[in-house]
């Protein structure tokens, strides 16, 4: 199962659910920090 995780959580959390063998990333990793939701929403949905 794979993981985006939004920008009120820590990145640390994506660290976290990999250790626990998912797949995981912080919208500052993939560079959509600061986008809208819906912008947020495509990636997710683009990269599930």
């Amino acid at each position: 199962m794979n993981f985006l995780i939004d920008a009120q959580l820590p990145p640390a959390l994506a660290r976290l659910i990999i250790s626990l063998g998912h797949g995981a990333v912080h919208v500052e990793e993939v560079g959509i920090l600061l986008s809208t939701d819906q912008a947020i929403w495509n990636y997710g949905v683009a990269n599930a």
